[in-house]
């Protein structure tokens, strides 16, 4: 009798799996079993590359008040399989309100927007949310504005004739961790540094790079850092990485001596 059970267990069995079923049952040692199929094996194993790929793409939010610039963008970022436009904006009050809802790793964003300019809106995005990463994309190579829009937290500066393999670059090379600026770009800042007297040099810097500053020329650790701001690891490399760029120091001893020079430490430090 129990061989006739499982000889007819057996050919349910193999029944089921060439039906694509699940069934579960009970066998002759009374434990039970389920049979997946492998229909369900290939369409978990696709699922999870899927998702997995869909975790490392990089988020991005357009703003941009010209329709045909922020549709360009978005089916040129189409052919590229590691971005995601999740979101556009025409003004910079419509921009901050889907920074808020769709927390994008990167904004592109014109520098002249309605209602709010880009400037005052990379300063409130990069204070509210130190994780998102505001690129400036724009016609007018201005210096002054340049160095004002880094100094508001942005971390790459592009001008709208650059090349989609420049943009493309840029979005990864920030959401990195990097600074994004053009060499011609760069030589602005540093004219504008050798204009500016050691006492001015903060002047370049936020308030909350200036803190950052202060802590670690006490000696803290970028972890340390973060759980006092309640951030991120990464969060404060992006951070340092900014300082090191603007400030054109290469390490943290340099960012120390400067932090002294400045008068930037707390006065039980000193």
């Amino acid at each position: 009798m129990k061989n006739t059970y499982a000889s007819m267990m057996a050919r349910a069995s193999f029944s089921a799996k060439a039906k694509g079923a699940f069934m579960p049952y009970t066998n002759v040692d009374d434990r039970q079993y389920t049979i997946i199929t492998r229909e369900t094996l290939h369409t978990n194993s696709a699922e999870i590359p899927r998702r997995e790929e869909e975790k490392r793409r990089i988020s991005i939010l357009l703003v941009d008040d010209h329709a045909l610039m922020r549709e360009g963008l978005r089916q040129l970022f189409g052919l590229e399989e590691d971005l995601e436009v999740v979101g556009e904006a025409a003004d910079g009050l419509d921009a901050l309100q889907k920074v808020r809802q769709l927390r994008p790793q990167i904004v592109l964003m014109d520098v002249h927007l309605p209602v709010i300019d880009g400037l005052t809106l990379t300063r409130q995005i990069t204070h509210e949310f130190p994780a998102t990463s505001v690129i400036i994309l724009t016609f007018y190579q201005k210096d002054q504005q340049m160095v004002q829009a880094m100094k508001n937290g942005a971390r790459g500066y592009l001008f709208k004739n650059s090349s989609v393999r420049e943009v493309v670059e840029a979005i990864r090379r920030v959401h990195q961790g990097d600074v994004y600026i053009k060499p011609e770009m760069t030589k602005a800042i540093v004219h504008e540094f050798q204009r500016l007297s050691d006492s001015q040099c903060t002047q370049l810097l936020s308030e909350k790079e200036i803190e950052i500053i202060r802590y670690l020329a006490t000696g803290m650790s970028n972890r340390e850092i973060a759980e006092r701001l309640a951030y991120s690891e990464k969060t404060v490399k992006n951070y340092l990485s900014t300082i090191f760029q603007k400030l054109h120091l290469r390490d943290r001893t340099q960012l120390a001596i400067f932090a002294l020079r400045q008068g930037l430490l707390p006065e039980e430090e000193i």
